[in-house]
């Protein structure tokens, strides 16, 4: 204690340096440092419990924690962006090694080999996934990759606007929005039918599956962008290109996903991965960065960092992104899980997951209360109409031990939108439809 007041053991500045630093900006006391805030707000009382011990509080916090309803306890049946897959014992056994135990690029590539094989790895799985040309070592999330492919079509075609299909998650819409403020980029919605974008479109942003889990044209919405002069920028699950085509077969421009239904747990929604590829003459725009493979002096295999287009690295006003972490080590899950099951294994998770949704479907579109609002091919999500509001039947379902879908209202009358996984036993699935069918007849 220093003349009545705590000092900290953690803060290594003694007295006389804070007076120093006090006279130096001109204040006689830290506490006029914060004049500007109200006097009640500065020290509130807080209505803290009194303090417990470590065995207490580890009690307490078990408490706590078994309120939650989690899948696995509850059969689950919620996906909309974050997706309950299984993910295979090698994926955490590989990725908790320590020397992994990070999610920043390796600056030092002459000691970090190891980091920089498994982002070269990332990159051309992915690459090979998406069937494009070039991938880069990871963005945040798929939200940011989509956002960061919007802005690099801005700078491709010098155009400011951007046409997003109206079937596009909301929530993807809303990052975009944040993203193409600031640079001025005008951003407009076009229906899945749209015949024709306006003048100086940049790209068209497309999801597929789209929002609602159903597959779009894309051919014909291929055409489209391009007969405008404009990029195709296109959103994918990853997972269902183990048996759809991929966007590079339908001639996208740039692609971003979210790397988590592989091998990623959904973790309350964070930290994931974003996958980014591209046309390869389109490479020097694209945001993060890219390792590359040569040889060392001695022609010994060496992985370096090859393109970093961030502004720390370039001229500023060359900069393409300011992304700085790769999330290397959500990406090394990713990578394990590609390579353990390799082209067959996720070709058969994807069909597993199709049948699984679709048997799902069947079984309450028989229900005479419900109905699907929406009609073509779906790959892992689908739209129900409810007979009550799905915030109402989801609490319902809870007392079945079954988490529901996402409330759609907003979209579509009573809409949810369920998603049916490889992880969804035929049993949940029918217990399922068993409950909705209950709770439908007591609407």
């Amino acid at each position: 204690m220093e003349n009545g007041n705590f000092v900290s053991p953690y803060v290594p500045s003694t007295e006389s340096d804070r007076r120093y630093m006090l006279d130096a900006i001109g204040v006689d006391s830290v506490e006029e440092l914060f004049q500007d805030i109200p006097e009640q707000h500065r020290n509130p009382t807080l209505d803290l419990p009194p303090p417990k011990s470590e065995f207490e509080l580890m009690r307490h916090v078990a408490a706590l924690s078994a309120m939650n309803k989690v899948p696995g306890d509850y059969a689950c049946f919620l996906g909309a962006g974050s997706y309950r897959h299984h993910v295979p014992a090698i994926v955490r056994q590989i990725t908790s090694r320590s020397e992994y135990v990070t999610s920043y690029t390796p600056y030092q590539p002459e000691v970090s080999q190891g980091t920089l094989q498994t982002e070269f790895e990332f990159q051309t799985l992915c690459a090979q996934l998406t069937g494009m040309e070039v991938a880069n070592a990871g963005m945040y999330d798929g939200s940011t990759s989509l956002a960061e492919g919007v802005l690099m079509a801005a700078r491709v075609t010098r155009r400011d606007r951007v046409a997003v299909l109206s079937s596009v998650s909301p929530m993807y819409t809303e990052v975009l929005d944040t993203y193409t403020q600031a640079p001025g980029i005008e951003l407009y919605s076009v229906p899945s039918d749209a015949s024709e974008l306006r003048e100086g479109t940049a790209c068209l942003v497309v999801q597929q599956p789209n929002f609602f889990g159903y597959m779009e044209e894309m051919e014909r919405l291929s055409e489209l962008a391009h007969s405008s002069g404009a990029l195709l920028v296109c959103y994918v699950d990853p997972l269902s290109l183990g048996m759809f085509v991929p966007p590079g077969e339908y001639d996208a421009d740039i692609v971003a996903a979210e790397g988590q239904a592989l091998g990623v747990a959904p973790t309350y929604g964070g930290p994931y991965v974003g996958i980014f590829a591209c046309k390869e003459r389109y490479m020097r725009q694209m945001p993060g960065r890219i390792v590359g493979r040569t040889v060392d002096t001695r022609g010994r295999t060496a992985y370096v960092l090859t393109l970093q287009t961030r502004e720390q690295h370039i001229r500023r006003e060359r900069a393409t992104s300011n992304i700085c972490t790769s999330v290397a080590l959500i990406a090394l899950m990713t990578t394990v899980y590609m390579t353990a099951n390799g082209r067959r294994g996720l070709r058969h998770i994807a069909e597993l997951t199709y049948h699984k949704s679709h048997y799902a479907a069947s079984l309450i579109e028989e229900i005479p209360v419900y109905s699907l609002p929406m009609n073509g091919p779906f790959f892992q999500e689908f739209v129900v109409s409810c007979p009550l509001p799905p915030a109402e039947l989801n609490e319902r379902l809870l007392e079945h031990k079954i988490i529901g879908g996402l409330d759609v209202s907003d979209q579509v009358p009573n809409g949810m939108l369920l998603c049916v996984t490889e992880v969804n036993s035929r049993d949940e699935i029918e217990r399922l439809a068993t409950a909705l069918e209950e709770i439908g007849a007591k609407a």
